[in-house]
């Protein structure tokens, strides 16, 4: 695999400092020790092709960028044309981009860029479709640290490319004192006393709660943020109101499309799901080829 650090930054945006790496290693994963065996033996290094990534199910697009950083790190030389953006819906049949250049790093790179965009699209889609149905309530939809290892940051676009939002992105961003610190602690009292001892002044506190006297004990003690984890819709609500202006309130733990609509009624402000980034199935794209003289 050629090695691009000299011309990096003139081909890929800033942001692709992020996973150009990731996408490097995913490469290394397929390409092995011999490299890609099928193509180079059937594939002169002089053939030419045009390509197009398709889409051939309903959804929207996200992760283009790396798709197109997956070719480029075999050929910097290829032209990558994007005809959607991220962020855009695209139907069964549309363009996604269209791929020019030498057949081989084209072929080899196939599978690796389609990995990451038919998985970064699938994300996107299922937190559209989410964001849809609770876009008459001003709750909105964040993601959490359930993401496949390696992935996080870009599974994390993928979200704001549906219109959710990000919750932290890892341990150090905030502190989120959960069921088991406060088994550790002896009680959700004496839990946020020890964290407010060693928190910055910029960090920011949220506490897991279960039931409505764990609430009073954190919305006296003043943390920013409420997890209210696993609650029935009337209990939920009734947490809502009771946290009112005085600390943020998330909604977590069994989070459906069925159920969202009520769960975002209560008037809670976020609404965190996990299964987003662990578990949506990948839109499903293709690649088809054409040899160009």
């Amino acid at each position: 695999m050629q090695d691009r650090n000299e011309n990096f930054v003139s081909i890929f945006p800033p942001h692709a400092l992020l996973y150009q790496e990731t996408v490097r290693r995913a490469l290394l994963e397929d390409l092995g020790n011999a490299g890609d065996i099928t193509t180079d033996a059937l594939v002169s290094k002089d053939d030419k092709v045009t390509a197009k990534i398709v889409a051939r199910a309903s959804g929207r697009v996200a992760g283009l960028d790396v798709a197109a950083c997956a070719f480029h790190c075999l050929d910097p030389n290829l032209i990558f044309e994007t005809h959607l953006s991220d962020g855009q819906d695209a139907r069964p049949g549309d363009t996604l981009a269209v791929i020019r250049g030498h057949a081989r790093p084209i072929l080899t790179a196939e599978r690796t860029a389609l990995n990451f965009l038919m998985r970064l699209s699938g994300v996107a889609t299922a937190t559209r479709d989410m964001v849809k149905l609770i876009s008459s309530y001003p709750a909105r939809i964040v993601c959490t640290r359930k993401t496949t290892p390696g992935l996080r940051a870009l599974e994390k676009y993928a979200v704001r490319v549906g219109g959710g939002a990000n919750h932290r992105f890892g341990l150090d961003d905030a502190i989120l004192i959960k069921d088991n610190h406060i088994i550790v602690a002896g009680g959700v009292t004496e839990a946020i006393r020890r964290v407010q001892k060693c928190a910055g002044h910029l960090v920011k506190i949220e506490v897991e709660v279960d039931t409505l006297e764990q609430l009073e004990e954190a919305l006296q003690e003043g943390v920013d943020a409420i997890l209210l984890d696993n609650m029935p819709i009337k209990m939920l609500a009734e947490a809502v109101q009771r946290a009112k202006g005085k600390a943020i309130t998330e909604a977590s733990g069994g989070v459906t499309p069925e159920n969202v609509c009520l769960i975002a009624a209560t008037g809670v402000d976020l609404i965190s799901i996990g299964w987003i980034t662990h578990s949506t199935p990948a839109l499903n794209l293709a690649l088809e080829l054409a040899v160009t003289a």
